[in-house]
């Protein structure tokens, strides 16, 4: 595109689901990939090609910001994240995206004033990473028959690992289910620069606290992300994000 597509753009032109969920379709998966699908989906949801969703929640800059968003993200893997902050009670806002195949970043104090502005290769990997790991709020996306599950050895009965590719980068999301389905957490390698070095591939995930139902998709409604996660540094440095999801549209 010559133009950026906006939130509203982005979320107009996904096109509406022509098919709808099945179970019998994943019955020969990984026991643990089927228990989440057949969870996050119910029977006869049609299969959404984008979801739109309102959160609230906590972003860690220098220290705790509240913050408002409306996020699209699309079964192609696009993704435009648009946020109000208050940081130290200024208003900074702007968008995090993954769009056409490249990720940026654009945030502006008082709507005027740059504070943040990235893009490049490195901006579009960890983009990707961060698409997969939010793909909890778009389960068609993992129901695509683009994925390919897999349980790895030592992972236990309650851990599958779904492999699929965005803006170039082929990623493994790991899901860990209780024994209904429900969703207690995505982890993944993902690329980027927590420690403020060179852009290298780190452990990255979230953990599900709460989950709601919006339109036959239950996806998580309360959740905790950041770097590090599974070691001791996700609390006292990794974790960056909190965020509560008050509405989802499905399309």
């Amino acid at each position: 595109m010559s133009k950026a597509p906006t939130l509203d753009d982005l979320w107009k032109s996904a096109p509406p689901a022509t098919a709808s969920f099945s179970p019998d379709r994943f019955s020969n998966l990984p026991e643990p990939a089927r228990r989440y699908l057949t969870h996050a989906i119910a029977p006869g949801t049609p299969l959404a090609s984008a979801v739109r969703l309102r959160m609230r929640g906590e972003i860690k800059l220098r220290g705790w910001c509240r913050f408002r968003a409306e996020q699209v993200i699309r079964r192609d893997g696009a993704m435009i994240w648009k946020a109000a902050v208050r940081m130290g009670g200024l208003p900074v806002r702007g968008f995090d995206r993954l769009v056409d195949g490249q990720g940026a970043m654009r945030w502006k104090l008082l709507g005027l004033i740059p504070v943040m502005t990235a893009s490049g290769p490195d901006i579009t990997r960890s983009a990707a990473g961060r698409v997969a790991a939010e793909s909890m709020w778009l389960p068609s996306l993992l129901g695509g028959e683009e994925v390919a599950w897999s349980v790895a050895a030592g992972d236990g009965p309650g851990r599958a690992v779904a492999r699929f590719t965005l803006a170039g980068e082929t990623l493994d999301l790991a899901l860990d289910v209780d024994e209904s389905g429900r969703l207690l957490g995505t982890s993944l390698r993902r690329w980027g620069n927590p420690d403020g070095g060179p852009h290298r591939y780190h452990d990255f995930g979230g953990l599900v606290e709460e989950e709601g139902t919006f339109g036959g998709y239950t996806i998580p409604t309360r959740v905790r992300a950041g770097w590090y996660l599974g070691s001791p540094r996700f609390e006292s440095e990794g974790e960056f994000f909190r965020a509560t999801v008050e509405g989802a549209d499905f399309r």
